[in-house]
C-alpha cells in the first residue's frame, strides 16, 4: 500500500461525486454502481480515497442513495446528500459545508481533493502528482489530452501556457473547440479558497447549473497560483457516460492486464478473450487459453496451462498444475502437479495435494485430498479429509449433510473405494481399506478390511414387466 503524499503540515479531505442518476446508462441502477472488472465504479474510487489515507472522505449523494450507501458499507465514509442536482458547484458546496460542521475541525488551509464516482481507473500514482504539486498553489487541476476531445470541457491557456479557464464543449467558442487538451474535473483546492468561491458561482451557462470549473475565473481573478498536471495516459482518468463507454473501457483495461500478463512471461493465447477481475500474481512459462475468467486473487505458479472456458475465483495453483476445460475453481488451493477437470467443479475449502487428480463432473468441498489420490469421475467429496493415494470410484459421494449439520468423512492412505458407493458421514475409513462397488458405508472402516454394504441381489423367472394401460 502506498502511503499518503507528503502532504507537510496540510490534511487532506476527499470528495467523490456520485449523486447523478446517470440517465444514459439506460439502467434502473445508479450509474457509479455498474461495474468494471468485476467492482462498481465507485467501490474503485473509495479504495483509491483510502490509500490516500486523507482525514475524511466524502461521497456526495441523490438518486438512489441509500442503494449506493448499502452497496459500498464503508465505516469510515460520510454521506452527504444533494437533493436536487444542480451541477458540480453545488454538489461540492454541499460537501463543504457538510465539512465545516463536522467533527474534523477542519482549517482554512486544509486541502480538498475532488474525485467523481464514475472514472473507474484512478489510482495513487495518478493523483499524487497532482497533490504534491499543487501544495503551494491556490487550486491544481488534472488535465489529459485526448484524440477526439468532444464533449468535454477544454483547457484555455494564454500564450505563456498559463491557465485561464475551462470552457464546457456546449459553451466553447469555434476556436476552442480546436483543443485537444481537456478537463478530467478532478481538482484539488484549499479549503478556505473554496469556501470563499462556492458562493459566487452562478448557472451561466448552457445547463443552467453550477459548475465548478467556474472556480478557475475566480482564482485567476484573485490572482491565485493555479497549478496543472497533464495526465499522460487518458484512460486513466476517463470518466463513464454509457455502457458503451463502459464496455469499451472494459476491453481496453483487460487488454492491458493480458498484456501485463504476457510481457512477465504468461502465454496468453487470445488476449480479447481473457477477463481479469481482481489481482493476478504469475510465475513463467504460464499458458492461458481463451474465455478464461480470473477473479479475486489469482496465484499461479510456474508452467500452469489453463485450458479453455474456466473460472478461477481466489485460488492459489502451484508448479505444473492443468486446469482442463470447462473447470470452476472457488477458493481452492492446488499443489504442484495437480491436474482437475474438464468440467470439475472446486468450491471454498478445497485443498489439493501434490499430484492428485481431480476428473470430470467431480465437485469438491472443504476438504482436503491427500498427495496422489484420484477422484476421476462423477463424484460429489464434501467436509472429508483423505490421505495420500486414494483411488474414489465414479459415483461415489460424501453424505455429510443430515438437514441440519455437516458431518465428516475421514479417509487414511491409500484408501480404494468402489464404483456408486455412498459414504455417510461421520465416518471413518483405515489406511489400505476398500469398500466394494455400490456400498453405503454408515460405520466406521478399520485399516485393511473390506466393507461391503449391498442389498442381496434378487431374480425372480418369467419376471413381465407392467404394461401401459390403454384409454
Amino acid at each position: 500500500m502506498l502511503d499518503r503524499p507528503n502532504l507537510r503540515d496540510s490534511k487532506l479531505h476527499v470528495v467523490i461525486l456520485a449523486a447523478g442518476k446517470g440517465t444514459r446508462m439506460q439502467s434502473k441502477l445508479p450509474k457509479v454502481l455498474h461495474s468494471l472488472a468485476g467492482r462498481s465504479m465507485l467501490a474503485r474510487v473509495l479504495d483509491v480515497a483510502e490509500r490516500l489515507n486523507p482525514v475524511s472522505i466524502r461521497v456526495v449523494v441523490g438518486f438512489e442513495a441509500a442503494v449506493i450507501q448499502t452497496a459500498c458499507p464503508m465505516p469510515h465514509v460520510t454521506w452527504v446528500m444533494q437533493a436536487q442536482q444542480s451541477g458540480t458547484g453545488h454538489a461540492v458546496a454541499c460537501a463543504v459545508a457538510d465539512l465545516q460542521h463536522s467533527a474534523d475541525t477542519p482549517s482554512s488551509d486544509d486541502r480538498v481533493l475532488v474525485l467523481y464516482g464514475d472514472v473507474p481507473l484512478l489510482s495513487v500514482p495518478v493523483l499524487a502528482p497532482l497533490i504534491l504539486a499543487s501544495q503551494e498553489s491556490a487550486l491544481g487541476i488534472l488535465s489529459t489530452r485526448v484524440d477526439d476531445p468532444a464533449g468535454y470541457g477544454r483547457i484555455i491557456r494564454d500564450a505563456a501556457g498559463n491557465m485561464l479557464a475551462i470552457r464546457e464543449h456546449r459553451d466553447a467558442l469555434p476556436d476552442e473547440l480546436l483543443i485537444h487538451e481537456i478537463n478530467t474535473g478532478i481538482l484539488i483546492a484549499r479549503l478556505g479558497d473554496l469556501c470563499a468561491w462556492l458562493p459566487q458561482l452562478a448557472p451561466h451557462n448552457a445547463q443552467g447549473e453550477l459548475y465548478l470549473t467556474d472556480i478557475v475565473g475566480l482564482a485567476r481573478a484573485e490572482n491565485k497560483a493555479i497549478t496543472t498536471r497533464i495526465e499522460p495516459d487518458p484512460l486513466l482518468v476517463t470518466g463513464i457516460n454509457d455502457r458503451w463507454a463502459l464496455a469499451e473501457m472494459e476491453r481496453a483495461w483487460q487488454l492491458r492486464q493480458a498484456q501485463s500478463l504476457a510481457l512477465s512471461g504468461t502465454t496468453i493465447v487470445d488476449p480479447s478473450r481473457l477477463d481479469i477481475r481482481g489481482e493476478v500474481i504469475s510465475g513463467v512459462d504460464n499458458l492461458i487459453d481463451v474465455n478464461v475468467v480470473l477473479e479475486g486473487r489469482v496465484t499461479l505458479g510456474n508452467a500452469v496451462i489453463i485450458e479453455p472456458n474456466c473460472v478461477l475465483r481466489n485460488v492459489t495453483l502451484g508448479d505444473g498444475v492443468r486446469v482442463r476445460a470447462f473447470s470452476h475453481l472457488d477458493g481452492a488451493e492446488l499443489a504442484s502437479g495437480v491436474e482437475v477437470g474438464p468440467f470439475a467443479r472446486l468450491r471454498p475449502g478445497t485443498h489439493l495435494a501434490a499430484n492428485s487428480r481431480v476428473g470430470n463432473f467431480v465437485e469438491i468441498k472443504a476438504s482436503h485430498i491427500g498427495a496422489g489420490s484420484k477422484i476421476n469421475h462423477l463424484s460429489y467429496v464434501g467436509d472429508t479429509t483423505m490421505g495420500a493415494d486414494c483411488n474414489i470410484g465414479a459415483g461415489t459421494i460424501t453424505c455429510n449433510y443430515d438437514g441440519a449439520n455437516k458431518h465428516h468423512t475421514e479417509l487414511g492412505d491409500s484408501v480404494f473405494v468402489g464404483s456408486g458407493s455412498q459414504l455417510v458421514a461421520p465416518v471413518r475409513v483405515g489406511d489400505g481399506a476398500t469398500i466394494g462397488a455400490g456400498s453405503t458405508i454408515t460405520h466406521d472402516v478399520p485399516a485393511g478390511h473390506l466393507a461391503v454394504a449391498r442389498v442381496r441381489q434378487t431374480m425372480r423367472a418369467g419376471w413381465q414387466r407392467p404394461k401401459k394401460t390403454v384409454k
